[in-house]
């Protein structure tokens, strides 16, 4: 075996050395270590800082998002309540859209009741203006037959029968076309006749008995035949103031009359005249004027203009006659009641439509609306 011989030793003044040289790198070390330290806690420090600066910041964001929460929170509350209330609108808009449609249906009911009640009140209007007019003329035509026959009144008639035709050509219904005709036949036949026209009479003696105002006096002959002055004595004239002496001629009974007395009892005549005329009294027509004309003649100065034109009108007053032979009235009254008869048989009147049909009261919403019609209501 080998033998490990001893390391040597250095010198003491080597390892003196070597203490110094060691004491000056442990010096730099601890150097190194502060500073180290010294850069750790600035880091720490910043990352302190940073790290509040980053709390503070994430506080405020928690804040914010907190606060937005809040918001939304408040918001989506209010958008339930706004939803309830319009699912609570729409709930009822619903129930009102049926109800309206319900509504429409007895619209559409009474309305199609109410097109039939219009139709058959048209009709019936039509019906009733038809029987009103037929009604009218057949009353004319009765009317003019009872005053022809009762009062010889031709004119009369004739008026009559031109309104009875009137009547009848406001009718629709020309099945009563012949009676018109035969109106219009008879009408022609009153013509022929040449009755006197009652109004066209009175009418003159009116004009006659205004006229008797202007015709002038005869002379009296007892003024012709005074004497003059210087023949009358007197006791004449004392005597004229007491007593007043006149002539009566024959033939001349007006002529010594009162002037107005005269006029008067001519007037009477010519109303005796005209209530002749409306009684059809063709003698007591005549007596009546041939008296105002036999007073006219003898009264009146005949010379004159008027007075001729008055005996004038006289004499054709007493040449026409008062009542004529006069043609039988009655065929188109009995031609219109046959006919509205055998109308009435082949076209009998329709029933009234009945109260209850047509809906008067309130519009009301059926209890029980069909299901198989009723749809949703579109939102």
């Amino acid at each position: 075996m080998e033998t490990e011989t001893p390391a040597k030793l250095p010198a003491p003044a080597n390892r003196n050395k070597d203490k110094q040289g060691a004491k000056g790198p442990r010096r730099g070390g601890a150097g190194v270590i502060i500073v180290i330290l010294v850069l750790i806690g600035i880091a720490a420090a910043a990352w302190w800082y940073f790290d509040q600066q980053m709390r503070e910041r994430d506080s405020g964001r928690d804040d914010a998002l907190a606060a937005q929460i809040n918001d939304l929170t408040q918001a989506n509350q209010q958008l339930r309540r706004d939803v309830d209330s319009l699912r609570s609108r729409y709930n009822d808009a619903e129930s009102m859209n049926r109800g309206i449609r319900e509504e429409v249906l007895s619209f559409g009911e009474r309305s199609r009741a109410l097109e039939d009640a219009v139709a058959n009140l048209s009709e019936q209007r039509l019906n009733n203006r038809d029987a009103m007019a037929l009604n009218e003329a057949e009353f004319i035509l009765q009317l003019a037959g009872e005053r022809l026959a009762l009062f010889r009144d031709a004119s009369g008639a004739m008026a009559a029968y031109r309104l009875a035709d009137s009547a009848l050509a406001a009718a629709e219904d020309p099945l009563f076309a012949s009676v018109r005709q035969t109106i219009s036949a008879e009408m022609q036949a009153l013509a022929a006749a040449r009755p006197m026209q009652t109004r066209a009479t009175l009418n003159t003696l009116a004009d006659l008995r205004a006229g008797l105002n202007g015709l002038p006096m005869k002379a009296n002959p007892s003024s012709t035949a005074e004497q003059p002055n210087a023949q009358r004595s007197r006791l004449r004239e004392i005597l004229d103031q007491f007593v007043h002496i006149s002539h009566d001629e024959a033939g001349s009974a007006f002529t010594l009359r009162n002037e107005e007395l005269t006029r008067s009892l001519i007037a009477l005549d010519l109303r005796a005249a005209e209530a002749a005329l409306f009684a059809r009294d063709q003698e007591g027509f005549d007596a009546a004027l041939k008296r105002a004309r036999q007073g006219v003649e003898t009264a009146f100065d005949t010379k004159a203009t008027e007075v001729r034109a008055t005996l004038a009108s006289l004499d054709k007053l007493q040449a026409t006659p008062l009542a004529p032979a006069l043609p039988e009235l009655g065929t188109a009254l009995s031609e219109l009641r046959n006919l509205r008869t055998t109308r009435a048989l082949s076209h009998p009147m329709k029933a009234p439509l009945k109260p209850e049909s047509v809906p008067t009261g309130p519009l009301q919403a059926p209890a029980n609306p069909d299901p198989a019609t009723s749809e949703e209501p579109t939102s």
